[in-house]
């Protein structure tokens, strides 16, 4: 699912779609267990508006704690074009800032991002 810049993107990048062609194309899509495809419109709205600036949560989030006061999930999904994405919270909690390079080591269950230039002790 896109979020922020990556989603303001391309909702302008589609343009004149219908609402259900920009939640779909920007990954806000799940199946069901019967195996229909579901539309998280609330999740796309949400983000859009998060993206735009908009916060709707309560109270002004702490540690573990995304920027509209919701908690973290610590799981990250893999999007409907095969990336993965840790959401902006996540890279502030972690003092990351753009441009940041990071060494990928791959294990049996696990994926590691490693600074580069770091030791990768944490």
């Amino acid at each position: 699912m896109l979020t922020g810049p990556d989603l303001l993107a391309k909702v302008k990048e589609l343009g004149d779609a219908s609402k259900s062609d920009l939640a779909r194309g920007c990954g806000y899509v799940s199946t069901k267990k019967d195996g229909a495809e579901r539309l998280n419109f609330t999740a796309f709205y949400e983000a859009l508006l998060e993206a735009k600036g908009v916060s709707l949560g309560a109270d002004g989030g702490g540690k573990g704690r995304g920027k509209a006061g919701r908690k973290l999930s610590y799981v990250a999904t893999v999007q409907f074009n095969g990336n993965l994405l840790a959401g902006k919270a996540y890279t502030a909690m972690l003092d990351l800032k753009p441009g940041g390079e990071f060494e990928i080591k791959i294990g049996r269950k696990q994926i590691q991002l490693i600074p580069v230039g770091g030791g990768g002790e944490e």
